[in-house]
């Protein structure tokens, strides 16, 4: 494939990252934040809550909480109850992450995830998708790296598993992805708005477009 710069590269391996990027959890976790809202007497838009958690669940709710005078730690403990009741099936895979796992899969490459997320919630994630199988590895919250954009994991992820960073590609929806993965030498894509002032190697607004960007032969 090729990036805009003109740059040709052959991408066997990816490093994914989970909300936001594999998996379409945003609303998810707005619609839990608001309930928990709810159970403490207060209220927001969704959407501004969903703004706030792609920041980071921490943002989120401590925002929430200035804003609507509330202790931060009832209020986190209020979104845990209320996102425990949700189910894997109500956060599904985006269109087009299964045909770029399977593309990477066929090239004998690797899938791998660095996440913030707990391991047992990304499992079922996986498990709910059907997923489990495209991916060989992760690193999560309980693995106790840095959190993105610093490279630690990104790093531990490549040195255990024998990836070649020139042949690796580093995914995500946020600029810590993108920045985390360029400090660990490795191509980035950044899945979004492609208007986002985002110093990635690649910018798509769906995996459709990046599993054609994937199977194109360099020339």
């Amino acid at each position: 494939m090729r990036t805009a710069d003109g740059r040709s590269h052959t991408i066997r391996n990816v490093i994914w990252d989970v909300d936001g990027t594999l998996f379409d959890t945003y609303p998810a976790i707005a619609r839990a934040f608001r309930a928990a809202l709810n159970e403490l007497g207060r209220d927001a838009p969704l959407e501004r809550i969903a703004d706030l958690a792609r920041e980071s669940l921490g943002r989120c709710a401590a925002t929430l909480a200035e804003e609507h005078q509330l202790d931060p730690e009832v209020l986190e403990a209020a979104f845990g109850r209320q996102y425990e009741r949700t189910r894997p099936g109500e956060q599904p895979p985006f269109p087009g992450v299964r045909e770029v796992c399977e593309h990477i899969r066929l090239l004998g490459g690797r899938n791998v995830i660095v996440t913030h997320r707990g391991q047992r919630a990304t499992t079922e994630l996986l498990a709910a998708a059907n997923l489990t199988g495209f991916f060989s590895d992760s690193i999560t919250h309980a693995d106790g790296y840095p959190r993105k954009p610093d490279p630690a994991a990104f790093n531990a992820i490549i040195e255990r598993n024998g990836l070649e960073r020139d042949e690796t590609m580093a995914i995500g929806d946020r600029e810590i992805d993108v920045r985390a993965g360029s400090a660990a030498g490795v191509m980035t894509c950044f899945f979004g708005s492609v208007d986002t002032p985002v110093e990635a190697d690649l910018v798509i607004a769906d995996f459709s477009e990046l599993a054609r960007l994937l199977e194109v032969p360099d020339r």
